[in-house]
């Protein structure tokens, strides 16, 4: 049964050999992604690191869409190794699992939906070698589609590799980069503990947490895919407003991480900026179903954040394009 964590999980310290220990652990989360999953092992595959410095796993939420063991052992031969849970316990637990049963020193959580590309595991740890006080390292990525089309690319945070300025205040705004641009140390998830408190922006929030005790390092290059599809937890929350209220709880959570001085300052910026997101989900939403009462929803819950001319405009062309069915 899936369970929300109210509290961050406990993650043990790494127990083997020290020096049989890879460098990496490419840890794949999957619940009934199946027809997405050989193109994520694919790309960690192309890679082609040999397993001493490389550890990969799928970990699989009791998934019931396919024979996920069947594909990692066809896709993987024996390079890639399986685990499923007995039962369904949810994305958070199964993040959690992810990362005790991680072997390396850096830990990247892939997505089994999402992909990496050419030359993010030389970047990333590259970056880490020159940052070896970073306690995270994230790099620009592509949003694709459900046929792995690219969309458009997340925006530079800085036109060069390096340490990110100011940081904990600018990641505390919004959410600047999903699982599969961001790889962590595995000793900051052992110091701060897993992901908890919602299934929506969760990874926010971490973000958050470890720029408040570590610096994190960034690579302006274009090294990883995130899939936008229907049968995402996100898509599936747009359609009911809960990733709203989602994202109320994680703006409440992250003032905790932040000095007082700047937690009004920087909640006020995040309501502006996820109102006007929400009009782009609401458009989304439009584009991709046509569900009135889903784009009413990312409307109302848009107006309760912020209000300004260019959001009733942006607004306004949402719904022509629903009175004239414009898709």
């Amino acid at each position: 049964m899936a369970t929300i964590l109210e509290t961050p999980p406990k993650i043990l310290p790494y127990q083997g050999d020290p020096h049989s220990r890879p460098l990496w652990s490419v840890m794949i989360p999957v619940y009934n992604c199946a027809n997405f999953l050989p193109e994520t092992l694919y790309s960690v595959l192309q890679h082609d690191i040999p397993e001493n410095t490389m550890q990969i796993e799928v970990v699989d939420d009791a998934s019931q869409d396919a024979d996920v063991e069947e594909i990692v052992n066809r896709i993987g031969r024996g390079r890639v190794k399986y685990f499923r849970q007995e039962q369904n316990v949810g994305s958070l637990r199964n993040f959690e699992t992810c990362i005790n049963r991680s072997k390396g020193k850096f830990v990247h959580l892939l997505h089994g939906d999402d992909r990496v590309l050419p030359g993010f595991y030389q970047t990333m740890g590259n970056l880490f070698y020159q940052y070896p006080k970073a306690g995270a390292a994230i790099c620009r990525f592509r949003y694709i589609n459900e046929a792995g089309k690219r969309l458009y690319d997340q925006h530079v945070e800085m036109k060069s590799e390096g340490i990110l300025d100011n940081w904990l205040e600018r990641v505390a705004v919004k959410n600047p980069s999903q699982y599969a641009a961001t790889a962590v140390r595995r000793e900051v998830y052992e110091h701060l503990g897993g992901f908890y408190g919602i299934t929506y922006g969760e990874d926010w929030e971490m973000w958050v947490r470890i720029a408040k005790h570590y610096p994190v390092a960034y690579t302006p290059k274009v090294l990883a895919d995130y899939r936008m599809h229907s049968t995402s937890i996100s898509s599936a929350k747009f359609l009911t407003g809960q990733n709203h209220k989602d994202l109320l709880r994680v703006m409440d959570m992250i003032q905790d991480h932040l000095p007082h001085d700047q937690r009004k300052k920087v909640l006020k910026k995040s309501k502006k900026f996820y109102a006007h997101y929400g009009i782009s989900v609401a458009n989304q939403v439009w584009h991709s179903s046509q569900h009135k009462e889903g784009v009413k929803t990312q409307i109302k819950h848009a107006f309760d954040l912020h209000f300004d001319p260019k959001l009733l405009f942006s607004t306004a062309k949402v719904y022509i394009k629903m009175v004239f069915n414009i898709t």
